[in-house]
């Protein structure tokens, strides 16, 4: 599980996320969704130490242990575009191995795996920098799944993916999850998608929680556009609700 309590950053003085208070339990998929600028990004941030913050961030039953407990995938990765893609993917073991180790057979296989779950096989050695966007985007994720840590913390796991590719690493992620207990945490655009996958949701707005509940309950009109502004139409669905665009008034 992971929790956030009371939790707020400060960017240069002001304040852009909190106090937040929220808890996900072992096997739970949050969805984190909100207008740019919510904060949905700053609180995945804050629970891997990326951004300093008040107030508590508990991963499994204690503090954080950075890199074991929770694999985060950023919006925006920084990746050397003459490293291959094996060796990137093979980052993600670095916090098991340690400063002076070196890989073990275990590391291999796990790299491995992941490359092939993301269907990455045949670009393994492919330099980063000859990488379509979404072929890049796979490799960010399967360097996090590589890290096999009970938490996954993923900031727009589907950017650059075509709608295909995109649902494909849902689906992944939720059969890792129900295979191996993990707990996910997506921060997720596409507002059917978050709704179609997670358990729950949390709308942010202006750095606070404003909704917090299943997708049905969450993923409203009223709602939606309260805080996104109006063009929203929300129709519903045996797999969930299914959020549109409509073209607003001119």
């Amino acid at each position: 599980m992971i929790g956030w309590r009371q939790v707020e950053v400060a960017y240069d003085g002001t304040r852009v996320l909190g106090p937040v208070t929220l808890e996900v339990g072992d096997g739970e998929w949050l969805g984190l969704i909100g207008p740019n600028g919510a904060g949905k990004s700053t609180l995945l941030k804050a629970a891997v130490g990326v951004v300093e913050h008040h107030g508590d961030i508990s991963l499994g039953i204690g503090r954080r242990r950075i890199g074991l407990d929770a694999a985060w995938m950023p919006q925006r990765p920084r990746l050397p575009d003459d490293m291959g893609v094996a060796d990137y993917v093979l980052l993600g073991r670095t916090p098991h191995i340690g400063h002076l180790g070196t890989e073990e057979r275990r590391d291999l296989e796990s790299a491995g795996a992941a490359l092939a779950s993301l269907d990455l096989g045949d670009l393994a050695h492919r330099r980063l920098g000859t990488l379509s966007g979404g072929e890049a985007q796979r490799a960010v994720l399967a360097r996090a799944l590589a890290q096999e840590a009970p938490v996954l913390l993923l900031d727009e796991p589907t950017a650059n993916l075509d709608i295909g590719h995109g649902i494909d690493v849902l689906e992944l992620v939720d059969l890792l999850r129900r295979k191996e207990g993990l707990t996910v945490v997506t921060a997720v655009h596409d507002l059917t998608l978050a709704g179609r996958f997670a358990d729950r949701l949390a709308l942010l707005s202006h750095g606070v929680i404003v909704a917090e509940g299943t997708p049905a309950e969450v993923l409203t009109e009223e709602l939606l556009t309260a805080h996104y502004g109006p063009g929203i139409r929300v129709i519903p669905d045996v797999d969930g609700p299914t959020v549109v665009p409509v073209r607003r008034a001119r």
